[in-house]
This record gives structure tokens, C-alpha cells and sequence, in this order.
């Protein structure tokens, strides 16, 4: 379904990134991955996808440095020739309440989380404007539609991609780019395996579905999106989030 294109995918190696690596990979894309510093985990994913003869690029750097995010997308062109999908799914979080929070740890998550989506977006869009063709595929979240306490400045970052994203799209629509942000809720992940039973229910208390997600839920959901199938699909904010934000 994506043989012969190409994806790059940020903050690829844990998590929601890694799956979507793996599936976009099964669909027959040869994926760049970004990474910002464990190696070791960044050469396990390229060798899984090699042995299933696939293809696939490490490549290290921080999306939030403009530089960064201009080598990653002219090595992908570079060694693939094209970029037909970017998502943009590196974050990170330093949450505080905001009396608290200091103005290190709102500047890091706005630069990672959104300038860091700007910048890729930014070098991405000259190659696919002259083919005419491509997905955007943005990681914002449900906490950037409804906030949570401790978390301005990754709610902040968050409600900043959803607006990016609908700006663009517009800016693309007539170019055959597609630009479209996915919000996911709460997904089973490192952090959520690190809280209490009590926590677990309460958070369960307010999805209707009953249950967390998983990150190959996010994933085949950027799948679709990638795909010709979805080409009347854009400026959209999809939730993932068994009906958390209805």
C-alpha cells in the first residue's frame, strides 16, 4: 500500500514512535527514523526492519535545532530520493503546576514539541511541493484540546500544533499535500505502567471505552492517513482516546 514511498517519522524509536516506525515499514515504506540519543535501541529497529527486507535510517539528531531538522529531511532525499510522509511525533514533557514551572521547562517542551514540528515541516515542504504529493501527520494530544493541570507548557505546545496544522493544510490543500494532526489520549506507555492502581481507575473512570489505548492504535491510524485512501482528508484533529473527548 506504500511500496515505493518514503517516511520519516520523529522520535522514532519508543513508544507511539516505534510503532508507527513498524507499521508504516509492513506497508511497504522505507522509513528514516529520528533519534535523540540511545543508539543502541535506534540500531535494533533498523536491523528488525532490515530482516524483514525492508528499509531503513537511523538518523540522530534534536528536532527541536533547525539544522538538525534540515540534515534529516536532505539525508532522507538524499538516500531515498523522495519524502513522501512526515510525522512529526518527537515530545517530550517536564510537567510542574505553573508557580512552579520555570521558564527552562516551558522553552523546552514549546521548542521540542512545536518548534520541533515547525522545522521539519519547514525543510519537508520544499521537496514535496515540487512533487506535488505528501502527508503531514502531526502528534498533538487530547491535553491540547481540553489542558491538564501540571501541564501548560505541553498543553500549550500541543493547542499550538493543532493550529499549525490547520494553517497549513490550508496553505497545501491545492498541492496534493494533505496535513492532518492525530490527538491521542491516554496510551499505555512507560509513564502510565508507572501509575498506582487508584490513578489507573480514576483515569479509566473517564473514558467510555473502559480501557487504555495502545500505541498500534495511533499507528494504524497514521497508516490510513498515509495512504492515497485518505487524500480528501485534511486540516483534521483526529482523536485516539475510546471516547475520553467527545
Amino acid at each position: 500500500m506504500l511500496e515505493n514511498k518514503t517516511a520519516v517519522v520523529t522520535g522514532g524509536t519508543r513508544g507511539i514512535g516505534r510503532a508507527i516506525v513498524l507499521k508504516l515499514s509492513q506497508m511497504g515504506a522505507n522509513v528514516v527514523f529520528n533519534y535523540r540519543s540511545n543508539d543502541a535501541m535506534a540500531q535494533e529497529l533498523v536491523e528488525l526492519i532490515q530482516a524483514t527486507g525492508k528499509k531503513a535510517l537511523a538518523v540522530k539528531g534534536d528536532v527541536k535545532d533547525f539544522n538538525d531538522a534540515a540534515e534529516l529531511i536532505a539525508l532522507t532525499v538524499k538516500t531515498f530520493g523522495s519524502i513522501d510522509i512526515l510525522v512529526n511525533n518527537a515530545g517530550i514533557t517536564k510537567d510542574s503546576l505553573i508557580l512552579r514551572m520555570t521558564e527552562e521547562d516551558f522553552d523546552d517542551v514549546i521548542n521540542t514539541n512545536l518548534k520541533g514540528t515547525f522545522n521539519c515541516i519547514k525543510h519537508a515542504a520544499k521537496p514535496m511541493l515540487k512533487a506535488k504529493k505528501g502527508r503531514i501527520i502531526n502528534m498533538a494530544s487530547v491535553i491540547g484540546l481540553i489542558g491538564n493541570p501540571g501541564q501548560a507548557n505541553y498543553a500549550a505546545s500541543k493547542a499550538g500544533i493543532i493550529g499549525l496544522t490547520k494553517a497549513v493544510a490550508k496553505e497545501f490543500a491545492t498541492r496534493g499535500i494533505t496535513v492532518n494532526a492525530i490527538a491521542p489520549g491516554f496510551i499505555e506507555s512507560d509513564m502510565t505502567d508507572k501509575l498506582s492502581d487508584d490513578q489507573k481507575s480514576a483515569i479509566l473512570k473517564n473514558i467510555p471505552a473502559g480501557s487504555l489505548g495502545s500505541a498500534e492504535d495511533v499507528a494504524s491510524l497514521v497508516g490510513y492517513l498515509s495512504t492515497d485512501e485518505a487524500k480528501y482528508i485534511t486540516g483534521q484533529v483526529i482523536n485516539v482516546d475510546g471516547g475520553m473527548v467527545v
